[in-house]
């Protein structure tokens, strides 16, 4: 997604503007979105939401699928326009992102200088006359920051699963444009085991509030077949 990304400063981007636009070309070859636990709910009723394995962070990260094969988003058309009412958080921040600075504590905004989104006759300005951030800088650092603080529960949701073993691989085949496709490589939450919860750790699932996001992703998992839908050839 992001191709030339560099913390925004007044200096190096005083004359630049930013261009509201609803042309998703940039991320027709995504067949996956990272999500956040918040997600889940609006995210189930179009998408599959699964977790995949981050082994260079030891860690997992609940995923969108937006397509059976890589490459594939299934939801962006040839005019770049989303078919889904709902696009995932780490769609929609597009061109900005937070990186860590030096210090490990803070984080600083940053935008893709690649995009074309970004212009120097377009759009509105990230920076007055003055030097100062306009508005439109100041909402990215706020839904940054927000998307931040959801990014860090979702990791603690995920840890919860992880330690508590209700992580299972996903296995299935399907019937995808006159082929039979294999789903694999991705993990979801193991129903039996949640069930087999005593009653003290049933409680604590629900005092962390995980329940709507578990219930979310379980029922979520039936839109793999609105992806092989989407997958078969117009008849």
């Amino acid at each position: 997604m992001f191709e030339q990304v560099v913390p925004i400063n007044k200096e190096r981007h005083a004359k630049k503007k930013v261009r509201l636009s609803s042309d998703f070309h940039f991320a027709a070859k995504f067949h996956l979105a990272y999500l956040t636990m918040a997600e889940f709910v609006r995210a189930a009723s179009t998408y599959p939401v699964v977790f995949l394995e981050d082994k260079a962070n030891d860690e997992f990260r609940p995923v969108a699928l937006l397509g059976l094969d890589a490459g594939e988003n299934l939801f962006v058309d040839h005019e770049g326009k989303w078919s889904a009412s709902y696009i995932p958080a780490i769609i929609r921040r597009y061109p900005f992102a937070l990186s860590k600075s030096d210090d490990a504590d803070r984080y600083v905004v940053c935008v893709d200088e690649a995009s074309d989104l970004i212009s120097d006759t377009e759009g509105s300005p990230m920076f007055d006359d003055d030097g100062n951030p306009t508005q439109v800088i100041e909402n990215v650092k706020r839904y940054l920051g927000e998307l931040q603080q959801m990014d860090q529960l979702t990791q603690e949701f995920t840890q919860f699963l992880v330690h508590n073993n209700l992580l299972t691989p996903l296995n299935m085949r399907v019937n995808a444009a006159d082929q039979v496709k294999s789903i694999t490589g991705s993990y979801v939450i193991n129903e039996e085991r949640l069930t087999n919860f005593s009653d003290e750790k049933f409680l604590e699932v629900r005092h962390k509030r995980y329940l709507p996001a578990i219930y979310a992703h379980l029922l979520s998992l039936p839109q793999i077949e609105r992806l092989v839908s989407l997958k078969k050839p117009a008849a």
